[in-house]
């Protein structure tokens, strides 16, 4: 009896074992969801003259309709616990002169929930090949969710109205609205040396909004940033931004998961360009060291380079402040310059590796693997991770040998090739 049941429990464990193993990596879909509803060549399509503007406040509920092209005038601020509604197929083009830019306020909402086949799309007012990174501001959503900053309401360093720019509070739920099946395109207007817009500013946005199916490409800074606040972020496309795909700080508490950053070496910028920032306060000294610290856990991500040739600037696929928890599972890494960074304050040893874990992932022609800024800290970093049990797979593939079609000048689509058995973990 004994003997079966040893068996029986070395028969489940090996089962365990083997179904790890054979997870998918990187994004998935039975189909390739990155079909119909994006853009990879932005700069050429024609979106039609702007028919309406829209400049100032909306205190009241507003709807844009499909049937329209918006020109963005200004900072547009929604406000009053106004919702402002976009209807599928809608364009709303930002104004490069004024930077026009939306600023959905604390308590308001967007609903700009698309189609597939029919995107909701941010864009640049500039016309056919004139259009560049920067050329309007970005959409900004300010919700009630905790941050970690000292008394739990902060500002953004974007030059906003200050009886407007707050966001924070004690509500993880908070309902800041939907944005799905939408693109931003072009957006990141630098402001000054020190600020820059992001395509997409999430502050302390509540876990009841939705965003899904969302393309950020050419922002002139980040793609997706995150002040604190509590979200699950599902089949987003970072592409050829020019800072970092995905930055979270504040205490952000993230589950983001199939998603893609596609990186070219020649959109990036000097100070350092990364797939994931990840960190958990900008100051010690401004931070509320008793709240959450920021947690995400990324899953099914593809973090891709692709530039095959060494040139570029391009850096480590994400870089991981002190005090951070990051867990990256089910994910392939291909590219990078090393495939991650940590802060030279992050020790070497268990109590502060334990927060950051890699599980099931392919780095794939990462020079470096994980590296630490303090050279004294590698040795014990690499004799961590290095145990087999957190199955990182170090491999030399060539972009086409490792996804189905990592072409972007058709119809790309970058989930793992079917005949790549390392790839599908066989």
């Amino acid at each position: 009896m004994k003997t079966k049941l040893r068996i029986a429990c070395i028969s489940l464990i090996a089962s365990f074992f083997v179904q790890a193993q054979q997870q998918p990596k990187g994004i998935i879909g039975t189909s390739n969801w990155m079909n119909n509803w994006t853009s990879f060549k932005p700069a050429t399509n024609d979106y039609g003259e702007a028919t309406n503007i829209i400049a100032g406040t909306i205190d009241k509920d507003m709807r844009l309709v499909k049937r329209n092209v918006y020109h963005l005038v200004g900072v547009v601020y929604v406000t009053n616990n106004a919702t402002l509604t976009i209807e599928p197929g809608t364009v709303i083009r930002g104004d490069d002169k004024t930077c026009g830019t939306l600023v959905i306020t604390n308590g308001s909402k967007i609903v700009a929930e698309g189609l597939e086949t029919d995107p909701i799309i941010f864009t640049s007012e500039n016309e056919i090949n004139n259009r560049k990174p920067g050329d309007w501001g970005g959409i900004i959503v300010l919700g009630k969710a905790p941050i970690n900053t000292l008394g739990g309401i902060h500002t953004l360093p974007f030059d906003l109205d200050p009886n407007l720019n707050h966001y924070g509070g004690q509500d993880p739920e908070d309902n800041s609205g939907i944005l799905k099946y939408v693109r931003i395109e072009y957006a990141g207007r630098k402001l000054s040396a020190s600020k820059e817009l992001n395509g997409l500013s999430l502050a302390g946005v509540g876990r009841k909004t939705i965003v899904s199916n969302v393309q950020i490409s050419f922002s002139n800074d980040d793609s997706f940033e995150c002040y604190g606040g509590d979200l699950n972020l599902t089949n987003l496309i970072s592409f050829r931004t020019t800072d970092d795909d995905f930055d979270f700080t504040q205490g952000a508490q993230i589950n983001i998961s199939n998603s893609i950053a596609i990186r070219h070496p020649f959109s990036s910028d000097i100070s350092g360009s990364r797939c994931f920032e990840v960190d958990s306060y900008e100051k010690v000294a401004n931070t509320d060291m008793t709240k959450k610290m920021t947690k995400i856990n990324a899953s099914n991500i593809t973090l891709v380079n692709l530039e095959e040739n060494n040139q570029g600037l391009v850096r480590e696929s994400a870089y991981i402040r002190e005090n951070t928890f990051f867990n990256l599972t089910n994910s392939v890494v291909s590219g990078f310059a090393p495939f991650v960074l940590l802060e030279g304050n992050i020790g070497n040893g268990e109590a502060n590796l334990s927060k950051i874990s890699f599980k099931n992932v392919i780095a794939n022609n990462c020079t470096g693997e994980i590296e630490s800024e303090s050279g004294s800290n590698i040795p014990g970093i690499k004799s961590y991770y290095g145990n087999p049990a957190y199955g990182i797979e170090y491999t030399k593939l060539k972009l086409i040998e490792l996804f189905a079609l990592p072409n972007i000048k058709g119809n790309p689509d970058f989930r793992l090739s079917v005949n790549n058995t390392v790839a599908s973990g066989n």
